[in-house]
This record gives structure tokens, sequence and C-alpha cells, in this order.
């Protein structure tokens, strides 16, 4: 009981402070970094609630996307890039791209859909490809006299399996995935960068570039940090972040969480069982 009034208590004050926040003329921030996939902090369920947030936010004047990412997953890169599109239209608002150290791949594909992207000069840029890798080990489970049963029901059904050959045909069907995708993330680039990009063979190979390289390529607009977007392009310097991140409240939450789930199993395991 304690512990639950605790917890009740960190959650009613922290929506207090949410709530009693001033939101005068500022610049919104939402941070995208680290990997680009489900459940990760750089999540599509994780972004497009700050997106909104910061948009629909009547003291802001703009919103910056702080993006230090490899990339990751195309589906919610994408899902990210469609929403802030819609958002832009629906807000009228001006939405800046910031890389800090590197923006790749589907870190890129968020950051194309900006109005503006801003680099340091030694930023790393583009990597605009897609791949699919994996791991073979039949050679060597031929070597050590190792036999691979596998039974399924529909004769594509093993595809990819590390332990199986690889037939043609099968990569030939990857490959028309894999281009299928590039040629959409193509597409999302040449559509935020209209006229400014200075395509040329290499630009859609998977090659990076510096922030320098990128800004003479069209990939990006300028030099530019946070602080100076802020102050220089927005003419707002008072930054608020609505990056989704755990609070107290939600980080306490989980640990008692895990640790009544922890206990739970290990009651579990000493009950008797019927054999």
């Amino acid at each position: 009981m304690l512990l639950l009034a605790a917890l009740i208590w960190v959650l009613a004050a922290d929506a207090w402070r949410t709530a009693a926040a001033p939101s005068g003329p500022h610049t919104a921030l939402v941070s995208i970094r680290g990997e680009i996939a489900d459940r990760s902090e750089a999540s599509a369920e994780n972004v497009l609630p700050a997106l909104r947030s910061a948009l629909e936010d009547s003291g802001s004047r703009a919103l910056v996307l702080l993006i230090n990412s490899p990339g990751g997953s195309p589906v919610q890169a994408g899902l990210i890039s469609d929403e802030i599109r819609r958002l832009r239209a629906l807000h009228d608002k001006p939405i800046y791209a910031v890389v800090e150290e590197t923006c790749a791949s589907a870190a890129y594909y968020i950051a194309s859909a900006a109005d503006d992207i801003y680099v340091d000069k030694a930023s790393i840029v583009g990597s605009i490809g897609v791949l699919m890798d994996g791991f073979g080990f039949v050679d060597a489970m031929q070597k050590l006299g190792v036999e691979r049963r596998l039974l399924t029901a529909g004769e594509n059904k093993g595809f990819l399996d590390p332990f199986s050959p690889q037939t043609e045909a099968q990569k030939h069907y990857a490959q028309l995935m894999l281009d299928q995708i590039h040629q959409q993330f193509i597409e999302v680039v040449k559509r935020g960068r209209g006229e400014r990009l200075k395509a040329t063979p290499e630009t859609f190979s998977g090659l990076f570039w510096t922030g320098e390289q990128a800004i003479g390529l069209g990939l990006a607009d300028g030099y530019g940090s946070l602080d100076s977007v802020a102050r220089e392009v927005v003419k707002q310097e008072k930054l608020v972040d609505y990056t989704n991140k755990d609070n107290l409240a939600e980080r306490f939450a989980k640990r008692f969480g895990a640790a009544f789930g922890e206990g739970a199993v290990h009651a579990l395991r000493a009950l008797p069982v019927l054999r």
C-alpha cells in the first residue's frame, strides 16, 4: 500500500508540473536518437505523440527535430515521415531537422520530410539504401557432419533460413523486395528535397557523406545547431522539449512491475505440479 501511495503521489506531482508549465512563444524540440525501431526510444509509437504535442501547443513557433541516429526500420521511418507532412499542413508551422553526429538511412528518410536540414560540417549524412543481412552455415554444417531437419508446409516457408541452402529464386525475390523499398526511399527524398537535390549516380547508392559534402549535394541546407537554429531561424531562443521520456513515476512503475513479475515467477515455480 505504501508503494502504491508513493506511486500515485509521484504521478499526481508530475501531472501538476506538466499542467502548470507555462507555454509562451518558444521553439519546440523533439529528439530522434538511436536505432529507429519498434519499441525503441525512436519508434513511431514514441515520436508521433511528441510531434503532435509540439505542434498543437499554441506557443510553439516551429518544431526542431534533433537527430542523431544510424537508421533502422523503413516502416517506422515511413510512419514518422508521413505524420510530419500531415502535421505541418494541419498546423502551418515550419519543421526543421538538426543533425548532430549521424543522420543515416532511416534517419535521413525522416529528415527529408523537414522544411530544411541543418548539419555540422563533420556530421555523417545519407546512406540512402536498403539492406537485408544474415549468415549462412550450410558449408560449416556439412564439414561438421550436422544434418539440418526442417519441415515446412509451403515451399518458401523456410525462406532465408541460415541453415538451409539459398536458391536463386529466393535471392531474386529478396532483391525485388529490397529494390521496391529502396525506390520508396528515393521517392521520399526527391519529394522532400525537390529542386535543391543535386542527384548523381552515387546519391542513392547507399554512400554517406560529411555534412559539408551533404550541403554541396543538396542533401542538407546549411550549418546549424539546435541553439543557432532556434535563435537565428525560428527567432525563438526558448526551447521546450516534447520528446517522450520515461518520467520518475514511469521508471518506478516499471521497476515495481518487473520486481513483482519476478516474484510471481518464483512463487509459481514453488507450486506443486501434477505428473
